[in-house]
């Protein structure tokens, strides 16, 4: 008696806007572990096929998860548009490196009068996702082959533009190592840490997209290395 046999094709799976939102903030988690602080501060894991580096210093490890937090209810909600990482000198407090992600929402259309069953957006496979993403994780791993060594001691601090307020960037607070500024539930409006207009240029890195979240990412350079390039 033969018997019926079935064909089985593996499909990739629409990604849920939780699902988009979980992708984004992971990838947050270890851009903001990046070039932040001396490699000493932290220990190597294996992450999108590689080795990345995450502190070990349980401050700064709270600071973060804190700060992402928020992060992720702003991109479950779609009212956050970008997210900047400001290296600040700490003596200065001069700007010295401003890491920018511009965060693009695009939700599947919903039905109308004109197209009650609107076609589905074609699922985008999550191999496809953290290739891009790879991508982008090794551009700021490597960057100090195209940003000047920091010779003096920093901190970093995250900027949030959200739609509520997109005149003014809102930070969790200053320096996240500093024993007197612990990361605060609240965020505050802040200076939003620009470099001086006209000393810079803008250096475009690679971006991902999850079909829900586009993510695009770059680094103002100054006009201080000796190739003309360098940081600001």
């Amino acid at each position: 008696m033969a018997t019926a046999q079935k064909s089985r094709s593996k499909q990739a799976k629409a990604i849920t806007l939780k699902g988009s939102t979980e992708i984004v903030t992971d990838f947050f988690k270890f851009a903001t572990n990046a070039n932040v602080y001396p490699t000493d501060d932290f220990h190597m894991v294996k992450k999108y096929g590689q080795v990345v580096l995450v502190t070990q210093d349980l401050g700064l490890e709270r600071y973060i998860d804190t700060v992402l937090t928020q992060v992720r209810e702003w991109l479950t909600s779609g009212s956050i548009t970008q997210l900047v990482i400001a290296i600040v000198a700490r003596e200065s407090k001069v700007t010295l490196e401003r890491w920018v992600f511009d965060i693009k929402l695009t939700l599947p259309p919903g039905p109308t009068e004109e197209d009650p069953n609107p076609a589905p957006v074609p699922p985008k496979p999550e191999s496809e996702i953290q290739a891009e993403i790879r991508g982008v994780i090794k551009q700021i791993i490597s960057s100090n082959t195209f940003l000047p060594t920091l010779n003096e001691p920093t901190y970093f601090t995250v900027l949030a533009y959200t739609n509520d307020n997109p005149g003014t960037a809102s930070t969790p607070g200053g320096d996240p190592a500093a024993e007197a500024n612990p990361a605060p539930a609240l965020w505050l409006d802040s200076d939003p840490l620009l470099i001086e207009q006209g000393k810079s240029q803008q250096v475009r890195l690679k971006s991902f997209d999850t079909k829900i979240h586009k993510i695009e990412a770059m680094v103002p350079m100054g006009a201080s290395t000796e190739d003309g390039i360098g940081c600001v």
